[in-house]
């Protein structure tokens, strides 16, 4: 099995590369995500997120964040080695709650 852990060599953080992944990545899109997914070289599942102040508040914009990192971590799994992946928050979805999130990404992602 497994581990279910978000270590730090899963997360995209610099700027040069969520540019790769913005330049080369595949897109997909639902009614509040665009889902951008590249390949890479490191070998592992790589996440990253970008949410805009147009979703809200500091308190609304890191409760999304959290989401969806629950949701990788959760659901790594199923997701392809070499895969940078960058989820774009669209909108005001300060009501989704974690099903919500979880079966758009779903969709997406498979």
């Amino acid at each position: 099995m497994e581990k279910q852990t978000f270590t730090k060599k899963e997360r995209i953080r610099k700027r040069k590369e969520y540019l790769t992944v913005y330049k080369q990545g595949v897109r997909g899109y639902s009614e509040n995500f665009t889902i951008i997914v590249s390949r890479n070289h490191s070998g592992a599942k790589r996440l990253g997120i970008t949410v805009t102040k147009k979703v809200g508040n500091a308190v609304q914009r890191n409760r999304i964040k959290r989401l969806l990192r629950e949701f990788f971590r959760l659901n790594k799994s199923d997701i392809a080695d070499s895969q940078d992946i960058v989820i774009i928050v669209k909108g005001n979805i300060a009501k989704l709650n974690y099903h919500d999130v979880s079966r758009q990404l779903e969709r997406l992602i498979k």
